[in-house]
């Protein structure tokens, strides 16, 4: 994405590949500011290799001011505009949770590929449960905020690029009621096995916007320094949130996405 607006090669490209990398979408100060604050939740020293136990480490919620800021930064609110549709999606109050990968040999049993699920199934306390509708209930994005530097070795997140077309295929003969989140990776992770890979890298205070059906997954650290990131949705303003059958036409990147992959 360019220093300035988004432009429509971006916006095509999101369309094909299901993934915008925002470079510099908040300052790498308010980066550092944020990885003090986590550190003081980790038992381990920034410095001490030695002291990093687990292969990942799950911090949070952070809803503190630099990370609303980071979360909020004009830069972010702009693309958020140009994926999604201006008055379509809400300002987020934090970021969330955060997976801390350290580099270990261990494996870190959170690595399977999936695609994040948006709404409550039958159990809302059961997460596995939660379900994906053709219409992206509930969920306008994913997004990966980098807070730290992020190399091939550092346990990048795993993309398979332009698996959201072929989610969207799935997902369209069930309906309103979608598929559970296991139910929904069991049919999506063979189906997508054909598309090609990205890694998201990156320097500290970059965001990559994926489409809300995009096939992910976490991979192991074998880098250097703890990789920090955060992978709050994008959720919808209220009555707002993504449709694939607006009588006026007038739909967002994510929604025309949904629509190509089911053939409309």
């Amino acid at each position: 994405m360019s220093e300035s607006m988004i432009s429509d090669d971006d916006v095509s490209e999101f369309v094909e590949k299901g993934f915008l990398r925002v470079e510099g979408a908040f300052s790498r100060d308010l980066a550092a500011e944020c990885r003090e604050i986590m550190w003081r939740d980790i038992d381990g020293e920034p410095d001490d290799p030695a002291t990093w136990k687990s292969p990942v480490v799950r911090l949070g919620a952070y809803g503190q001011e630099p990370f609303r800021a980071a979360a909020n930064s004009p830069r972010l609110h702009a693309a958020f505009d140009a994926l999604v549709g201006e008055g379509r999606w809400a300002p987020l109050g934090g970021l969330g949770t955060f997976p801390v990968r350290f580099r270990s040999d261990q494996e870190p049993g959170d690595d399977g590929w999936h695609i994040d699920a948006s709404f409550p199934g039958d159990d809302p306390a059961d997460f596995m449960s939660y379900r994906v509708n053709v219409a992206s209930r509930g969920r306008w994005l994913l997004m990966l905020f980098l807070m730290s530097d992020v190399g091939e070795d550092d346990a990048p997140t795993r993309i398979r690029v332009g698996s959201h077309l072929d989610v969207a295929a799935l997902l369209e003969p069930e309906r309103e009621a979608g598929l559970s989140f296991m139910n929904l990776a069991e049919r999506a992770v063979p189906a997508t096995e054909h598309r090609p890979l990205a890694m998201a890298t990156g320097r500290a205070g970059d965001v990559y916007l994926c489409h809300p059906f995009l096939v992910h997954a976490a991979q192991p650290h074998r880098g250097v320094e703890p990789r920090f990131m955060a992978q709050p949705p994008l959720l919808p303003h209220p009555g707002q949130g993504p449709s694939i059958e607006r009588p006026d036409g007038d739909y967002s990147p994510v929604e025309t996405a949904i629509r190509r992959g089911i053939g409309r």
